[in-house]
């Protein structure tokens, strides 16, 4: 009888466990079945030539299985007859890579939410650009909406990040804005830890946009336009190291862009305190902080519009 009490609780406490850690992800993750599982999180390999991909010819966007992010575009993938998919490319930010435990291959995983892809070759000379990502159908999804080629994410942080978030949500050709936390050396940060200055995390907003309709460089210029940018210590009344006007760039493109727009305002006699660091995870706020205007039916106290281009 000692014996079954001590099973049940053990696995009662394992079942507390996985409930913790599912709350704790800073993102949405997807359900996976067995097989999935085994490949995308026990690090697997599926046979070669079984995957739904591997002859897979449409175009779209395939994305990761796990978490839904974007991973490769159909223009990057070619036929290497190695039995997997095949691709000489990824989306820009969407791949991370690691040393396999094995030492000598480089694992290829989604750099959202670390899903397990597959490996990556180069010096094969199947393509112009030499390299082989080889990844698992079983790791992927497949969309061919034409919206998912074009959506983008951009990351702005500018003080109180409801204002912030308030301002973004009005512009035409933005899908969605998101509070949340990013810049930081700890993972799943909380509001408390952040305004107590334990984890380093800025607040910023995560906007997806469609980049057919409105452009990066518009969404920077809102930026600038919507909090002070010269301020140093904070945003208006909010002082402190989290409330730091900063912008997490994804790529060259991006930096190039804050870089002239920054220049412009120098120019015209502003002394820019922006910070321009590299994008890094990006931790979803608590759902109080989401829209937290549109519920409140408050205006933002810090945050106001000022033409400056």
């Amino acid at each position: 009888m000692k014996k079954l009490l001590t099973l049940f609780m053990v696995l009662g406490l394992m079942q507390l466990n996985a409930a913790e850690n599912k709350k704790l992800e800073p993102f949405p993750l997807n359900d996976l079945t067995y097989a999935e599982e085994k490949v995308i999180v026990g690090k697997g390999t599926e046979s070669p030539f079984s995957g739904k991909y591997n002859k897979h010819k449409k175009e779209g966007v395939y994305t990761c299985k796990r978490c839904d992010t974007p991973l490769y575009k159909s223009n990057s993938k070619f036929d290497s007859g190695c039995g997997w998919p095949s691709f000489d490319d990824e989306i820009k930010g969407a791949v991370k890579r690691n040393l396999d435990k094995d030492g000598r291959r480089v694992e290829i995983v989604c750099a959202k939410c670390d899903a397990h892809l597959g490996h990556v070759f180069k010096g094969e000379k199947f393509t112009a650009k030499n390299t082989r990502h080889c990844v698992n159908s079983i790791s992927l999804n497949f969309n061919n909406n034409s919206l998912v080629m074009s959506e983008k994410k951009a990351y702005f942080a500018g003080g109180c990040f409801w204002g912030v978030e308030y301002h973004f949500e009005k512009l035409d050709g933005v899908k969605s804005v998101f509070s949340g936390y990013m810049g930081g050396h700890t993972k799943n940060p909380s509001y408390k830890d952040v305004v107590r200055k334990r984890t380093g995390h800025l607040e910023v907003v995560e906007v997806t946009y469609d980049s057919s309709k409105v452009s990066y460089e518009t969404l920077a210029k809102l930026f600038f336009e919507i909090h002070d940018p010269t301020q140093k210590n904070g945003q208006g009344p909010d002082i402190g190291s989290q409330y730091l006007s900063a912008i997490f760039t994804s790529d060259e493109k991006e930096r190039e862009t804050i870089y002239k727009l920054v220049g412009i305002l120098n120019i015209k006699g502003l002394d820019i305190a922006t910070k321009i660091r590299d994008s890094a995870v990006f931790y979803k706020a608590e759902d109080y902080h989401q829209d937290y205007y549109e519920k409140t039916g408050k205006k933002p106290y810090c945050h106001s519009y000022k033409k400056l281009f």
